[in-house]
């Protein structure tokens, strides 16, 4: 009786033990990967942050210039920037590594769905970040630069604008995921396209909310957030009709 006991303890061990080695070998892949693409992009560094400081440093008045207060800040900024690029372009091959991970335990209706969500949900971030640097940075920084009293220099230090841009970079991002988190939620049944349909109007409210909260506090840069919200918002009820609760299809 024990001997049994026993073999079924580690026949039960075995599996968790197995997940956890697949687990660690795919965040030690993922830290490689990011790993080498910093150390092809580091010596890019500054022409990286000249890149990304760009969309200000076109506004700034003759004669202003950006400023480091810091003594490691000339350093220290560009290797962030240069690790935070890294972690950015190598998020394809990370989210490869979770899809191998958690796919063997999915249903295949689960798989159908989740691989066009993976790759939209990509697409979706990149475009998000990218219509923050090419939409809403040189509007934001054209007010933000015209409206100072006329005897005060603009000189603004690098890295406090490197956690301005990062923080609208995720703002932007994360509110063009809006379409995927939708159909996830109706495709699990936690709500319907007719009961999203019903809260358009506070759905409404709470993206001007949070573009509020998300961005500096002008109107330009807070509607820049919060109407695109709302159109993705708008497309992702469109898409969630053809995502159905699987427990609906069943009985249908």
């Amino acid at each position: 009786m024990s001997n049994n006991q026993t073999e079924s303890g580690a026949d039960q061990k075995q599996p968790l033990i197995q997940h956890l080695l697949e687990l660690r070998s795919r965040i030690l892949r993922s830290v490689v990967v990011v790993v080498v693409v910093f150390l092809g992009l580091f010596y890019f560094a500054n022409e990286i942050y000249t890149f990304v400081s760009q969309p200000l440093r076109t506004y700034l008045p003759e004669g202003a210039s950006m400023i480091a207060t810091e003594v490691a800040s000339p350093f220290l900024t560009p290797f962030k920037l240069t690790l935070v690029v890294s972690v950015f372009v190598s998020i394809p091959f990370i989210l490869h590594q979770v899809w191998a991970f958690i796919s063997p335990g999915l249903y295949r209706h689960e798989k159908r769905l989740a691989i066009p969500l993976l790759v939209s949900s990509v697409l979706l971030f990149y475009g998000g970040a990218a219509f923050a640097y090419y939409v809403v940075f040189p509007l934001v920084f054209s007010f933000f630069t015209s409206v100072g009293p006329e005897d005060v220099t603009i000189m603004t230090d690098i890295n406090k604008y490197l956690d301005f841009v990062l923080k609208m970079f995720f703002a932007f991002g994360v509110a063009f995921e809006i379409p995927v988190a939708t159909v996830l939620m109706v495709a699990s049944g936690l709500t319907t396209v007719e009961s999203l349909k019903e809260k358009r109007p506070y759905v409404v409210v709470g993206c001007f909310v949070v573009g509020m909260l998300l961005t500096p506090p002008d109107v330009i840069s807070q509607s820049l957030l919060a109407i695109p919200m709302w159109l993705l918002f708008e497309c992702g009820i469109i898409f969630s009709r053809f995502a159905k609760n699987p427990a609906k299809q069943t009985e249908e």
